[in-house]
């Protein structure tokens, strides 16, 4: 008698990989987001290619280095040395988002690259974590005499002023000023790895969308539903994905899904009655 064992398919993969919160492996599952767009991809090699990276950086490093010149000697290798960078040129390339792409090519947005630059920081034990600022992921160092808050993008340390003259956009259009304005440490607190894999999806999510690439976005919101299965907004967008790419079935069972669960949502009457047209035309 022959056993058969089937591979796991990429989304049951991913699934594997944020099932908890405990030992969350954020490198490994953000590399994965790009098996999507690269079905042969061999995830293990790109962490393989970033620990050898990290066996070059700690070559470098005196034994005795203390955490301000470590942070000194990343941000050398990874923003000069290596020359990582913000891609200023095709911002809204879905390259940016994958990992494999941002190791080969060293452009990405700051999200993708404060993951891979993470790594690197704590594998030379430094105290890193990725802040999802408004608007602009962030990196935030915490040093024996204070923290240190950088753009991954340039690699620049920015000061208290300088967060706060991005943020007045952020709150004036929120209404974030006079008396219902918070102190700038509140937009400053780490984001779980579980947070970071969800905005990276759904920056790959709203450059899908703007380009009316529908197949592709019911794959980011397939891994979306998987990650927060209790995001009710995230079944709401993937059916309205299948009804684009003309899936009605499947449209029909995640507007549904959201209608039974978002009782207080502003959009039920305007979902509700896409049901119905959907179901009208089935």
């Amino acid at each position: 008698m022959f056993l058969r064992f089937s591979a796991p398919t990429a989304l049951e993969y991913f699934g594997s990989l944020v099932q908890s919160d405990d030992h969350f492996p954020l490198l490994e599952a953000a590399t994965s987001l790009a098996q999507d767009e690269y079905p042969e991809l061999d995830v293990q090699q790109v962490l393989g290619d970033v620990d050898q990276l990290l066996a070059r950086l700690k070559r470098r490093l005196p034994a005795d280095a203390a955490p301000l010149q470590r942070l000194r000697l990343l941000n050398q290798f990874f923003f000069h040395d290596l020359n990582f960078g913000g891609n200023v040129n095709d911002y809204y390339d879905p390259d940016n988002s994958y990992l494999n792409a941002v190791l080969r090519t060293r452009r990405g947005i700051p999200i993708s690259l404060a993951v891979l630059w993470m790594e690197l920081a704590q594998g030379l034990g430094l105290h890193a974590r990725g802040v999802a600022f408004p608007g602009h992921f962030m990196l935030k160092v915490t040093l024996p005499k204070g923290q240190v808050v950088i753009d991954p993008f340039t690699g620049k340390s920015l000061s208290r002023e300088e967060l706060g003259e991005r943020l007045e956009p952020y709150k004036r259009s929120n209404g974030l000023v006079g008396d219902f304005d918070v102190p700038l440490g509140l937009y400053l607190q780490p984001a779980a790895p579980r947070e970071i894999i969800a905005r990276m999806l759904r920056n790959l999510k709203e450059v899908h969308r703007m380009q009316e690439d529908w197949q592709r976005a019911i794959a980011v919101q397939d891994r979306l539903v998987v990650l927060l299965p209790d995001a009710w907004s995230e079944h709401r967008d993937r059916g309205i994905a299948h009804a684009e790419q003309g899936n009605t079935a499947e449209a029909v069972r995640d507007l549904e899904t959201y209608l039974a669960h978002a009782d207080d949502a502003l959009d039920i009457d305007v979902i509700a009655e896409r049901v119905v047209t959907l179901r009208r035309v089935a």
